[in-house]
């Protein structure tokens, strides 16, 4: 059985998936910024609601609150690893859409190979346990 022949994909065709992921993330980020996750709760966090001690996650709407205030070390205080995430998440999104637009279609925004995966799981797990003992107590949520 052949395969009729794909036509290549038009710029826009290329384009539209990063368009649509960057929209989101920045019609999230416009969003925590008018309601203040201070003073409302979007979502429990099950293993905080579970165990009484805050998950690497926890403080992480506050934090993008507070860098959408400008409030660097607020945001740091409240969640530091997704204060770091922020321009990580937004390179890896520029390199994407700077490939889709030359014309890589197949450029993916995240690819994570296997140490990537072990590496970020421990640093985030050695995170979540700094956080809760004395001396990061300032990370604390």
């Amino acid at each position: 059985m052949t395969h009729p022949a794909s036509t290549p994909a038009t710029r826009s065709q290329l384009l539209r998936d990063p368009l649509l992921v960057g929209g989101m993330g920045l019609a999230g980020f416009v969003a925590l910024h008018f309601r203040d996750p201070h003073e409302s709760t979007w979502i429990l966090c099950p293993f905080l609601t579970l165990t009484g001690y805050p998950c690497p996650g926890c403080g992480g709407l506050r934090a993008l609150n507070l860098l959408s205030n400008g409030d660097f070390l607020g945001a740091v205080s409240s969640n530091l690893v997704a204060v770091l995430l922020v321009p990580i998440v937004v390179f890896v999104w520029l390199i994407w859409f700077w490939r889709r637009g030359r014309g890589d279609a197949e450029a993916r925004m995240i690819y994570l190979s296997n140490t990537v995966i072990v590496v970020a799981t421990i640093a985030i797990v050695a995170f979540g346990i700094f956080r809760v003992t004395p001396f990061g107590a300032w990370f604390a949520p």
